[in-house]
C-alpha cells in the first residue's frame, strides 16, 4: 500500500501540473498500483525516449496543452475584459498597496514570518514571477519553509523550466527543501522530477542517487517510507528491460528487513515477483522486522490517535529509541517530532546535544544548529550551543563572529540572554589568543571586544530593557581575570575591579573576597591589605567574614603594627554593626510590644461593643414583648413606615417589596397591609428553622470547593448554582452560608459525590455569575493551614504570554483579541477584573509560541487604543510577598509600620482601615516610626477602633501608654 504522496509522483513535464496537490491528505491510504501505474508510465516514456533518438514526446504534449491552455485564456479574457475592467484595477491597485506596506514592514523586521508568507501569496497572485522568486529567497534565508511553502516554490519552477540551466536551478532548490526538514513528499517529488532527466548524460545514476538518499533520510519512517520504497522499486521494475533484476531483489530483501506498516503485503508481493523462492536469510529478517513492529505499534497508534502536535507522544517516542541506542532511528524520530514542534526549544537542545555527544558528525551537527536557531532565534541556549560547536569542528573565524553578530540582532527577550551570549564569544576568542607572545591581533580583538560588550550593554541593552541584565558585573570580572592571569596586567584588573566596585558592589562581601583572592594570586601584599581594608569598611551583608579573612592575614604575613591597625579598625567595625543591630532590636521590641498593647486595647473594645450590642438587643426584645401584649391600634400604623427599614432587612419582609420603594421614592404616606409584629415574629422563626445548620466535615474536604464572591442579593442560591456545578459530577450538598438575620453572605461549600468532580469543579472558577466573578478553590481548614493561598494563574516568567496594561475600561476581549490575532495565534486572553466583575485595565495575552509573543511585544507596545497609550511586556510577574508576623521581623531596618495598616484586623482588607493611599504610606512611614507614631497612623488607627464615648485626649493617652 502507498500513500496519496506516491500517487504523485507522475512526472511533471508529462503531465502538467498547475501547483501543489490537495494538501493534508497524505495520511490517506490508496491503493500501491495507482502510483505504479502512473510512475511506470512516466518511467516507460523517458526510457524510450533515451532509448529512440529524436523522439520528444514530452516536449510536444507539453506545446500541445500550452497551446490549448493559452487558446482557452485568450478567449475568457476577451469575453469578460469589459466586464471585469474596473474591479481587477481596483483588486490590483488594492494588492500593490498591500504589497508596499510589507516590504516596508519586512525591511524594518525581518524575523515576521507572517509578513513574508503573505507578501509572497500576493506577489504570486499578481504574477511577479522575479519577485516571487527574490521574496521567497529572502525568506528562505531567515526561516526554514514548512513542507507546504516549498512544494509550491517547487511546482512554480518545474512549470518555468525549459531548458539545462533551468532543471539544474530546479536541482538546486530540491536540495534545500530537503535540507530544512524531513519531508516524504518532497522526496517523492524530487525523485518524480529526477525521472524526467534520465534520458540525459549520467541521469539513470542521477535518480538512483536520490531515491538512495531518500531511503536514507525517511525509509525508517514507520508510517510514510513505504511510499519512497514503492517508488524506488516500480523505477527499477520500469526498466527491467535493461536486466536490472538483481536491482529489484536487492529492494525488496532491504524493505523486508525494516518495520514498516504494510509489511505482509510487500512479503506477499515478493513472493508473487520472485520466481524463486524466498531466501532463508530473507525470511529471518522479515520476522526479526515484524517482531520489531510490534514493540514500535504503540507509539505510532499514540501518534495517530493524538492530535497535533503530539510533544508528550514524541518525548515518550524519543525516550523509548533512546533506550534501544540505534542512531539512524534515533535521528529520524526527532526529525518527525520537529516537523510538528518546530518552534520547540527544548527539543532543538536535546537533539543537538544528542549530536555533539554521540554522533559527532559535522555536517550533521552544524545542519541541525543552524536550522534549530532560525527556528527559534529568541532562545540564546540554541545560539550558544550553535557557537561552541563552530568552534569545535573547526569553522572559519569569519563565519563564527558573522554568527555572533546575527545572534545579537535575533532579538532576545531577556536582558540577561545578551549577557550569557557576549560571554561566550568573548570565551571563543580567548581560547584563540596565544598569551605567551606579549602582544598579538587576536589579543588587541580579545580586548576591543570586551569594551565592545560593555557599551553595549550600558546602551543597546539598558536602552530596551531599562536594565543592563549583568549587575554583578561577570564581564568586566571575566575580563580582570584575563589580564591578571593571562597578560600579567594588574594595573588594568585593578582599574577594571575599581569600576565594579562604583557600580553598587561594595556593600557585597563576596565581591570583595573575589578581589581579595585575585590580589591574593596575582598581586602583592600591599593591595591584599588595601582591599580588605576597604572591605571591613563598606560591607554591609557580613562584615564579620571580611574582618575574619583580615585577621587571618595578618596573623599570617602582618607585622605587630599591621595587626595592631586591623584590630582596631576590625572591632571598630563590629561595635559600630553591632550597636546598630541593637537598635534595630529595640525598635523591634518596642514595635511588638506596641502592637501587643493595640491588640489588647482593640479586645476590650470589643468587648465592650458586644456588651453594648447585647444591652441594646435586651432593651429591644423587652420593648417588642411589651409591643405584642398591647393592641394593634391606629397610632402604632402610623409610626409604622419608620420601623419599615428594620423589617425590610429581616427573614419576615416578602411581603410588597415593590410598593414600598415606591412609597420611599415619592414621600407619600401609603397604607399597606402588614401582618401585626406577632405574625412577623413567628414567620421569621420558622424560616430559621427551615435552614438547619449543618457542622463542616473537614474530611470531606477533598471532595467540598468553596465559592465565594457570589451576589449577596441572589435569592435561593442553592436553586440557582445547582445546575451549573451538576455539569462538573453528581452534587451531594450546597450549603449556602446565612447571617443570623438570615441573610445571604454571598459564599457557600459544594459538596460532591467523587473527587474529580470536585477538581473538575475548580474550573468553573472566575465564572460571571449575576455579574460578579465567582471565586471557586478548594475546601482547606485555615486553621491547620494558615499559609494556604490558592492563586490560579502562573507567577513565574511565561515566554509566550504578554502583560497589557493601560487598556480603556470600556475595551472588550473581542476587541483586544482580534489586535492580538494580527501577531499570531491567540490560545488564551483574560481580562483582569476587581471583585465586583469591573476591568481593571489590564490583561494577559497567551500565543501559540514565544516567537509570537516577542513580535507581538514590538508590535504592539505603545500602541493607542482610545486615546489610551498601552503598555505591553513579557509576563513575568513579581514575586508575591507573604505578609511577616511580627515574631518575624528582626532584619535592622526594616521598616516600623503598625499591623493594622496592612489589615491585620480581624481579617479586615487594607481599603476598609487605611485612610491614606498606600505611595504616602510608604513615603512617610519610615522616618516617622523613628520617634514615634506619626500622626496619619494615629488617625487610622481612631477610625479602625471607633471606641464609642472618647474623646480625642483620651485617645491619645491611650496610644501614647507604654
Amino acid at each position: 500500500m502507498a500513500t496519496a504522496a506516491a500517487s504523485s509522483l507522475s512526472e511533471p513535464e508529462v503531465e502538467p501540473q498547475a501547483g501543489p496537490e490537495a494538501e493534508g491528505e497524505e495520511d490517506e491510504v490508496k491503493p500501491a498500483g495507482v502510483g505504479r501505474k502512473v510512475l511506470s508510465g512516466a518511467v516507460s516514456a523517458e526510457a524510450a525516449k533515451a532509448q529512440v533518438p529524436g523522439c520528444d514526446l514530452q516536449q510536444e504534449g507539453v506545446s500541445e496543452s500550452d497551446g490549448d491552455e493559452e487558446d482557452a485564456m485568450a478567449s475568457s479574457a476577451e469575453s469578460s475584459a469589459g466586464e471585469d475592467e474596473w474591479e481587477y484595477d481596483d483588486e490590483e491597485e488594492k494588492n500593490q498597496l498591500e504589497i508596499e506596506r510589507l516590504e516596508e514592514q519586512l525591511s524594518i523586521n525581518g524575523y515576521d514570518y507572517n509578513c513574508h508568507v503573505e507578501l509572497i501569496r500576493l506577489l504570486r497572485l499578481e504574477g511577479e514571477l522575479n519577485k516571487v522568486r527574490m521574496a521567497r529567497q529572502k525568506m528562505s534565508e531567515t526561516f526554514p519553509l514548512t513542507e507546504e511553502l516549498w512544494l509550491e516554490w517547487l511546482h512554480d519552477e518545474i512549470n518555468m523550466a525549459t531548458d539545462g540551466l533551468d532543471r539544474e536551478r530546479v536541482d538546486e532548490l530540491f536540495e534545500r527543501a530537503v535540507k530544512d526538514y524531513i519531508c516524504p513528499n518532497i522526496w517523492l517529488e524530487y525523485g518524480q522530477y529526477s525521472v524526467g532527466g534520465i534520458g540525459q548524460k549520467g541521469g539513470l545514476e542521477k535518480v538512483r542517487s536520490v531515491f538512495e538518499r531518500a531511503l536514507s533520510s525517511v525509509g525508517l519512517h514507520m508510517t510514510k517510507g513505504l511510499a519512497i520504497w514503492e517508488a524506488y522499486r516500480e523505477f527499477e521494475s520500469a526498466i527491467v528491460e535493461a536486466a536490472r533484476l538483481e536491482k529489484v531483489h536487492s529492494l525488496f530483501r532491504r524493505q523486508l528487513a525494516i518495520p514498516l506498516y504494510e509489511m505482509e503485503a510487500t512479503f506477499a508481493e515478493y513472493e508473487e515477483w520472485s520466481e524463486e523462492p524466498v531466501p532463508e536469510s530473507v525470511l529471518q529478517s522479515y520476522q526479526k522486522a515484524l517482531g520489531q513492529l510490534e514493540k514500535y505499534k504503540p507509539f505510532e497508534e499514540a501518534l495517530l490517535q493524538a492530535e497535533a502536535p503530539r510533544l508528550a507522544e514524541y518525548q515518550a517516542y524519543i525516550d523509548f529509541e533512546m533506550k534501544i541506542g540505534d542512531p539512524a532511528r534515533i535521528q529520524l524520530i526527532f526529525e518527525r517530532a520537529l516537523v510538528e514542534n518546530c518552534l520547540v526549544p527544548d527539543l532543538w537542545i536535546r537533539y543537538s546535544q544528542y549530536l555533539d555527544r554521540q554522533l559527532k558528525v559535522k555536517d550533521l551537527v552544524l545542519s541541525v544548529h543552524s536550522r534549530a536557531v532560525r527556528n527559534c532565534p529568541w532562545t540564546v541556549a540554541l545560539w550558544s550551543r550553535y557557537l561552541l560547536a563552530m568552534e569545535r569542528h573547526g569553522l572559519d573565524h569569519q563565519m563564527i563572529s558573522a554568527t555572533f553578530e546575527n545572534a545579537l540582532s535575533a532579538g532576545f527577550i531577556q536582558a540577561t540572554d545578551y549577557v550569557e551570549i557576549w560571554q561566550v564569544y568573548l570565551d571563543y576568542l580567548r581560547r584563540r589568543v596565544d598569551f605567551r607572545q606579549d602582544s598579538s591581533k587576536e589579543l588587541e580583538e580579545l580586548r576591543s571586544m570586551y569594551t565592545r560588550a560593555l557599551e553595549y550593554l550600558q546602551q543597546e541593552v539598558e536602552e530596551r530593557f531599562s536594565e543592563g541584565g549583568d549587575p554583578s558585573c561577570l564581564i568586566m570580572q571575566s575580563w580582570a581575570r584575563v589580564e591578571a592571569r593571562l597578560c600579567n596586567n594588574m594595573q588594568k584588573a585593578r582599574e577594571l575591579w575599581d569600576s565594579i566596585m562604583t557600580r553598587g558592589n561594595a556593600k557585597y562581601a563576596n565581591m570583595w573576597l573575589e578581589y581579595y583572592n585575585l590580589e591574593r594570586a596575582h598581586g602583592d601584599t600591599q593591595h591584599c591589605r588595601k582591599a580588605l581594608h576597604r572591605a571591613v569598611q563598606c560591607t554591609s551583608d557580613y562584615p564579620e567574614h571580611v574582618c575574619e579573612v583580615l585577621l587571618t592575614m595578618e596573623r599570617t604575613e602582618g607585622t605587630l603594627e599591621d595587626w595592631d591597625l586591623a584590630i582596631q579598625k576590625t572591632e571598630t567595625r563590629l561595635a559600630r554593626v553591632n550597636q546598630q543591630r541593637m537598635k534595630a532590636a529595640e525598635k523591634e521590641a518596642a514595635l511588638v510590644q506596641q502592637e501587643e498593647e493595640k491588640a489588647e486595647q482593640r479586645k476590650k473594645v470589643r468587648a465592650e461593643k458586644k456588651a453594648l450590642k447585647k444591652k441594646k438587643k435586651t432593651r429591644g426584645a423587652d420593648k417588642r414583648k411589651a409591643d405584642d401584649e398591647e393592641e394593634w391600634g391606629e397610632e402604632e400604623e402610623a409610626e409604622q413606615p419608620s420601623k419599615r427599614p428594620r423589617t425590610e432587612n429581616s427573614l419576615a419582609s416578602e411581603a410588597a417589596p415593590a410598593v414600598e420603594g415606591e412609597t420611599e421614592l415619592s414621600g407619600k404616606c401609603v397604607t399597606i397591609d402588614v401582618a401585626p409584629p406577632s405574625k412577623q415574629k413567628e414567620k421569621a422563626l420558622s424560616l430559621k428553622r427551615d435552614m438547619p445548620k449543618v457542622a463542616h466535615d473537614s474530611s470531606k474536604d477533598n471532595v467540598t470547593v468553596f465559592v465565594s464572591n457570589l451576589p449577596y442579593s441572589m435569592d435561593e442560591p442553592e436553586e440557582k448554582l445547582r445546575p451549573l456545578f451538576e455539569a462538573c459530577g453528581e452534587v451531594v450538598q450546597i450549603r449556602p452560608i446565612f447571617s443570623n438575620r438570615g441573610d445571604f453572605r454571598g459564599y457557600c461549600y459544594v459538596e460532591f459525590k467523587e473527587e474529580k468532580s470536585a477538581q473538575q469543579a475548580l474550573e468553573l472558577d472566575r465564572k460571571t455569575v449575576e455579574g460578579r466573578p465567582m471565586f471557586v478553590s478548594p475546601c482547606v481548614d485555615k486553621s491547620k493551614n494558615p499559609d494556604f493561598k490558592v492563586f490560579r494563574y502562573s507567577t513565574t516568567l511565561e515566554k509566550h504570554k504578554l502583560f497589557v496594561s493601560g487598556l480603556p475600561f470600556s475595551c472588550t476581549k473581542e476587541e483586544l483579541e482580534g489586535i492580538c490575532k494580527a501577531h499570531g495565534t491567540v490560545k488564551d486572553l483574560r481580562l483582569v477584573t476587581n471583585r465586583a466583575g469591573k476591568p481593571k485595565g489590564l490583561a494577559y495575552v497567551e500565543y501559540e509560541n514565544e516567537s509570537q509573543a516577542s513580535q507581538a511585544v514590538m508590535k504592539m507596545d505603545g500602541m493607542t487604543i482610545r486615546e489610551n497609550v498601552i503598555k505591553v511586556a513579557i509576563s513575568n510577574p513579581p514575586q508575591r510577598k507573604v505578609p511577616e508576623k511580627p515574631e518575624g521581623r528582626a532584619a535592622p531596618g526594616a521598616l516600623m509600620v503598625p499591623r493594622q495598616m496592612y489589615g491585620a484586623g480581624r481579617g479586615k482588607g487594607r481599603t476598609q482601615l487605611s485612610l491614606l493611599p498606600r505611595a504616602l504610606q510608604r513615603q512617610g512611614a519610615a522616618p516617622q516610626a523613628e520617634n514615634g507614631p506619626s500622626p496619619g497612623l494615629a488617625v487610622t488607627t481612631a477610625v479602625a477602633t471607633e471606641a464609642p464615648k472618647m474623646s480625642n485626649a483620651d485617645f491619645a493617652k491611650l496610644l501614647l501608654r507604654k
